[in-house]
């Protein structure tokens, strides 16, 4: 299964990297269950296995009162398990391995059943739960499986770090058994421009990390396109062919997306030719204005430039609506919409133009030749909010009967640009076109 798979991969390239040998049962001996489960509080849950999550009470734990285990009753768990794993033979299921089917198939928390039978090794039950461990989650719930070794060491670092926290004693309310949740958290953080080797809880709170109430400190979702951006600045031309799913009482399995992170260097390299520095498009604020869903993402088959259309940008297709420019946060949104819609006006061409903003401030001329509103009209109700090429190019017709001769051939240019496009490329254009319009218009 997919998980064993994942572990696989990473106890190789820890091994070469380290300059280690460890099998995967001592791995899983002396690395993994040291960080994981032999501590009064667990990275991750211990699911139907030997390493069930130990019941506490938290009403107990905020009087004091620390209801946990023992070191003792742990390595009893971990003998358990090591006995169980030794003596499974053939099929394995999720009580012993992470990411398998349940024993019994018609459970909800089943997954990837299958038909065939395959037999599994001794080291496949290890590797699951590396592989598990490695999990990133995202917001939506789901989480990505990635089987790429550096990617898979970067996910590794931050294990110690959420032991760390969750072994100290001045953040005793800092939620266990969250790994897949701060495995996303830390490798957006970890591939960001914001990482530096030296830092400190404060550090990574300001990031977003976490959130903190007086009772409890538990690590927030990170939105999938932090760190899909973040992973396109490390690996711009990569396709990560990535295992969608969530484990909860309920297991739910996307399957395998790719993901063209190269669609985030697009979008990068059209913000440095419309504005230049980088700042505003490194925030994660403005990060997260881009991307559907990451359900609805998934379902268009791959992770790119048209999943990380940003938030609400489709309600102003084919109408005269459009952002008021009042407020600075509608501006950030006006430049996210804009440079998407360059991205896939321009996904097969080398040159990245602003030519809309021609467009507009012609309009702007055309329209300022009349003292009423008949012109503005046309250009707001018919060639703006055109639904169809046709009915744009009628609305154009219109127009060049008394446009200037200085704007003559710009039009005529514009009407065989708009004849030749696709009619999902005619949204997009007359879209940004409105955008661009009405930004003008107000500024």
């Amino acid at each position: 299964m997919i998980t064993s798979l994942i572990g696989r991969t990473f106890l190789q390239a820890y091994n070469e990297k380290y300059k280690t040998s460890y099998s995967s049962k001592q791995f899983f001996e002396e690395v993994y269950f040291e960080l994981f489960f032999n501590h009064n509080k667990y990275l991750m849950s211990g699911g139907n296995s030997s390493f069930e999550n130990p019941k506490i009470s938290w009403d107990k734990m905020q009087k004091g009162i620390m209801p946990y285990e023992s070191e003792e009753r742990r390595r009893e768990r971990l003998v358990k398990f090591i006995e169980k794993a030794e003596n499974t033979m053939g099929i394995l299921d999720m009580g012993i391995a992470p990411g398998y089917p349940a024993a019994e198939i018609t459970a909800a928390t089943s997954g990837l059943v299958s038909d065939l039978i395959i037999e599994y090794t001794e080291d496949d039950i290890y590797y699951s739960w590396f592989g598990s461990g490695l999990g990133i989650g995202v917001a939506g719930g789901y989480s990505f499986l990635i089987n790429d070794p550096e990617i898979l060491l970067k996910t590794f670092e931050g294990w110690s770090i959420y032991r760390k926290y969750l072994n100290d004693k001045t953040l005793e309310n800092i939620r266990g058994n969250q790994i897949n949740t701060w495995n996303g958290q830390w490798l957006t953080f970890r591939l960001g421009k914001n990482f530096r080797e030296e830092f400190v809880f404060r550090d990574l709170e300001q990031e977003g990390f976490f959130k903190i109430d007086d009772k409890l400190i538990e690590v927030n979702t990170v939105k999938w396109t932090n760190l899909f951006f973040s992973l396109s600045r490390n690996y711009p031309t990569q396709i990560l062919n990535s295992y969608i799913y969530s484990f909860g009482q309920t297991n739910k399995t996307i399957g395998f997306i790719p993901v063209y992170l190269s669609s985030g260097k697009k979008l990068i390299d059209v913000w440095r030719k419309l504005y230049g520095s980088d700042s505003t498009f490194d925030s994660h604020a403005f990060q997260s204005l881009f991307g559907l869903e990451i359900k609805r993402a998934c379902e268009l088959g791959s992770i790119g430039l048209l999943a990380l259309r940003p938030q609400n940008l489709r309600k102003y297709f084919h109408n005269d609506k459009s952002l008021n420019f009042k407020k600075e946060e509608e501006i950030i949104i006006y430049k996210s919409f804009k440079i998407w819609l360059i991205a896939m006006l321009s996904k097969n061409k080398e040159e990245i133009t602003d030519y809309t903003q021609e467009i507009a401030n012609l309009l702007l001329r055309y329209r300022a030749g009349d003292s009423k509103t008949t012109r503005k009209n046309l250009i707001d109700k018919d060639l703006l909010a055109a639904s169809s090429k046709k009915a744009f190019l009628d609305a154009l017709a219109v127009i060049v009967k008394d446009i200037n001769d200085s704007d003559m051939e710009a039009i005529k240019t514009l009407r065989n640009e708009v004849h030749l496009m696709t009619n999902e490329e005619f949204t997009y254009f007359n879209t940004l076109l409105k955008f661009d319009y009405n930004y003008t218009e107000r500024n």
